[in-house]
């Protein structure tokens, strides 16, 4: 893979055109000193007449640019180039590739070079070694959908290593259509997370990341089937033939058949795509009402004990208003009692003390009838709500079931639709092979007529 060394530094494309426009200058001028090499200029390569001093010129060219910004600006254009042949080659499969794709395969060592470039060693011969695997394990705590493939990588029992694991990462992302996302939380945290594990001049530190983000996106339109527990992720991967994406534009126009059934490829494609976005909208709406419903049990649970709270109130107040009520006749009695026994004036006090406590405690009988009154409101409306309570769910399991039946008939449709293009897909391949028997046929009758032209003519002449 492209790295840069001390001796021999890579060459971007900035360099080979500043390195040519050097070259062309020092041809000229040695050019202009020679008349007689005048008619070499024009047929040869002008490296091949190049002076000392344009070679030393050259050398400072390429020195003084910083190898590790010529690694980066390598890695995001061969990742353009694979993002585009991978796209290109998904169209021709119907947007579906499989493990054996070998573009697909290159994509994922470039991916793999891309998050590994400028990662940080480990501190002494003791500390710790810094991993992709510990970085991509982050990714889980800022979203919940990446819970999943991380525990379902744990759980592999293939893989051992952590280069392995983060591979097998990587895979379950692409599959789920969420590698883009994912690398955009981590360069969002670059500066809390990405930064103890890489350093300041990586590619993932830098803006040439948010590029590798945009070419992540555009792999959403693919389906990709891959079995991870099948694969050594352990080793080593292969090694990348750059002949497949350094093509002549010649070579680039493939001359392609018309398929018969392209448009009905097409259009199939475009129906599973549509099912499954609607799928994700009635996900988020099943989401939704049960956040809804969770809600409501829970306001109900608190109206019921709000309702027992008043019962008991209204039963403590019943008790006190019996209490009142005895001890209001008590004293009635005693009074009487004491009317009957004692003299005029001591009687009279405590007949007027008597009428003021009747009027208090009557005070306070109204106050508790109100009071009363009020629970019991209180209570008719708590039952109210909580009818209107019980409909809206009912109405919530009622729309819940109908939705879950819509999706088990989406799914059954989507079923059906795989199905259709598998049987396209069969009667392509069969197609394909008829018109090759058919085109080999008719090479065979070609080759004997002009046999027999040949020997037609060879006898006209005897």
């Amino acid at each position: 893979m492209a790295s840069a060394c001390s001796e021999d530094l890579p060459i971007s494309p900035i360099d080979t055109t500043s390195v040519t426009e050097s070259v062309n200058s020092s041809g000229s001028k040695s050019l202009s000193r020679s008349p007689s090499n005048s008619s070499i200029k024009e047929d040869r390569w002008p490296a091949l007449i190049i002076s000392k001093e344009s070679r030393t010129g050259v050398r400072r060219v390429i020195k003084s640019r910083d190898p590790v910004m010529i690694e980066r600006s390598n890695l995001v254009n061969i990742s353009k180039l694979i993002v585009k042949e991978l796209i290109e080659t998904s169209l021709k499969y119907g947007r579906m590739l499989d493990s054996d794709s070998m573009p697909l395969q290159h994509f994922f060592i470039v991916l793999e070079h891309v998050l590994r470039h400028g990662l940080k060693p480990k501190k002494g011969l003791l500390g710790p070694k810094k991993e992709l695997w510990d970085i991509l394990q982050f990714v889980e705590k800022y979203t919940i959908e990446a819970q999943d493939i991380t525990s379902s990588v744990r759980d592999l029992p293939t893989v051992r290593t952590h280069m392995g694991r983060a591979r097998a990462w990587l895979r379950l992302a692409l599959m789920q259509k969420k590698l883009a996302d994912y690398l955009k939380i981590l360069i969002d945290h670059k500066e809390d997370l990405l930064s103890e594990y890489f350093e300041p001049d990586a590619l993932m530190m830098s803006d040439e990341a948010i590029v590798i983000m945009g070419l992540l996106v555009g792999l959403n339109v693919i389906d990709c089937n891959l079995c991870v527990k099948e694969e050594d992720l352990d080793c080593q991967q292969g090694v990348i033939d750059f002949s497949l994406y350094l093509r002549s534009s010649n070579q680039c126009s493939e001359s392609s058949e018309d398929d018969l059934d392209h448009d009905n490829m097409t259009t199939v494609l475009d129906q599973k795509n549509y099912i499954e976005e609607l799928n994700r909208h009635l996900n988020a709406t099943v989401t939704n009402l049960q956040a809804k419903v969770e809600t409501l049990t829970t306001t109900n649970a608190l109206m019921k004990e709000d309702l027992a709270i008043a019962k008991n109130n209204i039963l403590s107040l019943y008790d006190e208003n019996t209490n009142l009520k005895k001890e209001l006749g008590l004293d009635v009695n005693a009074d009487r009692i004491d009317e009957g026994g004692g003299g005029g004036e001591t009687g009279q006090t405590k007949k007027s003390e008597t009428n003021s406590e009747v009027e208090e405690l009557k005070v306070q009988l109204e106050n508790e009838r109100r009071q009363r009154q009020e629970t019991e409101k209180e209570l008719s409306l708590q039952i109210s709500l909580k009818a209107e309570m019980e409909v809206a769910m009912k109405l919530l399991e009622k729309d819940i079931h109908e939705k879950q039946d819509t999706i088990v008939s989406l799914r059954r449709q989507l079923d059906d639709i795989k199905l259709i293009n598998l049987e396209m897909y069969k009667k392509l391949q069969e197609c394909e092979s008829s018109l090759k028997h058919k085109t080999e046929l008719i090479t065979k009758l070609e080759a004997k007529t002009f046999a027999m032209t040949d020997t037609i003519q060879k006898m006209d002449e005897k």
